[in-house]
């Protein structure tokens, strides 16, 4: 693997990742600071007037503003969004995707994000309506469960509709991966061949949903090149996971921040509500203030994140190396996966700190051909 290619292209990711959050938070700042985020709010309010009840009117006026706030964030990033997610796998060889196929996702991924968007906003401001004080805990628990929802429904209804997703027509592979999941402990509804390669190179395999709906997901690009040995301590890594609920562990963690950003957005909104205009903390137009302090305790606590993750990551290494007894699968596996994915062999200690959720593979790969049956 080119080391140097490979960190150039991670680089140029991470800055157009943080261009965009740059961007996103600029936007944000000057729809309040300029009064554009009021004149949005009295538009879609005329709007709502004209279509509904007066009983509906809070609800279509919230439906309103976030269709538009949506509409210009997506406008505003889409350039970017093409450097990084098409552009830059290009230039790296790393997709396969054609544009108009790029752009048919980013419109299913924007109708997906304005309805998920409309209804936590609709939940959020009915709470803000019903309990101006204390909205933020009430708001909080209900997000949790909306996460526990996605999560349960993710692979059955979204991933589909970017992926062809069949069930695996490998009879041998299919039974030893179910049979891997029964011995670990968590059964899975089957194994499916998940369609990757009409838009990517890369090879992944993951192990989703919770409950009824968790399944075995195998990338086409694995099955294509990856002995049995190594999809099976692949998925064993995957499968650690849920043995050891880290889902559950990472939905925790994830509302615990969702409902402190709520608590920060209310202290905000209660600040700010009369510098910037707004009519109440319940008034639609100071959704910017709210998105501010969500992604400013997001930020703040995305080390902690990523830490949590990484030691996540270890200790489902050590669980797939002690299920299948296969290191030199796993170390061959890893290796094949850094090359194909192009991934850093060693990055900074900052930039793990920052940005990876995973161990850098040097690590992973060292800790197996230490590994000790």
């Amino acid at each position: 693997m080119n080391e140097d290619r490979a960190r150039r292209y991670h680089r140029l990711k991470r800055q157009a990742s943080i261009f965009g959050l740059i961007w996103s938070a600029l936007l944000l700042a000057v729809l309040l600071a300029s009064g554009i985020s009021l004149s949005m709010r009295d538009a879609a309010e005329a709007l709502a007037i004209r279509l509904s009840s007066s009983a509906w009117q809070p609800a279509v006026t919230v439906l309103g503003y976030v269709v538009l706030l949506s509409a210009v964030n997506e406008l505003g990033t889409l350039p970017l969004s093409f450097y990084s997610g098409f552009l830059l796998e290009r230039r790296y060889e790393l997709s396969t995707e054609k544009p108009q196929s790029w752009l048919l996702d980013q419109a299913k991924a924007f109708g997906i994000g304005v309805l998920l968007g409309e209804i936590g906003a609709e939940l959020i401001y009915a709470e803000m309506r019903r309990s101006p004080d204390r909205w933020w805990v009430w708001a909080g628990c209900l997000f949790a469960l909306l996460i526990i929802g996605l999560t349960n429904v993710a692979p059955v209804l979204l991933l589909p509709l970017f992926y062809p997703v069949k069930p695996l027509d490998r009879d041998g592979l299919r039974s030893r991966l179910v049979a891997l999941a029964d011995r670990a402990g968590a059964r899975v509804l089957g194994a499916y061949e998940w369609g990757l390669a009409g838009k990517t190179k890369k090879a992944n395999a993951a192990l989703t949903g919770i409950g009824a709906t968790r399944r075995i997901l195998v990338s086409d690009t694995m099955l294509a090149d990856y002995s049995d040995d190594e999809i099976e301590v692949v998925l064993a890594h995957e499968m650690a996971h849920h043995v050891h609920g880290d889902i559950w562990k990472g939905i925790l963690f994830e509302s615990g921040l969702i409902l402190a950003g709520f608590y920060l957005a209310a202290r905000w909104l209660s600040a700010f509500a009369g510098p910037v205009g707004l009519r109440g903390v319940d008034d639609v137009a100071g959704l910017p203030v709210l998105l501010l302090a969500a992604g400013a305790v997001s930020l703040v606590m995305m080390p902690v994140a990523h830490a949590m993750s990484r030691a996540f990551e270890r200790s489902a290494d050590r669980f797939a190396l002690h299920l299948t007894r296969n290191p030199s699968a796993f170390v061959s596996a890893m290796r094949r996966l850094a090359a194909q994915n192009l991934a850093e062999d060693n990055p900074s200690r900052i930039v793990q700190v920052l940005f990876y959720s995973h161990p850098p593979i040097r690590e992973r790969i060292g800790a197996a051909e230490t590994f000790r049956l």
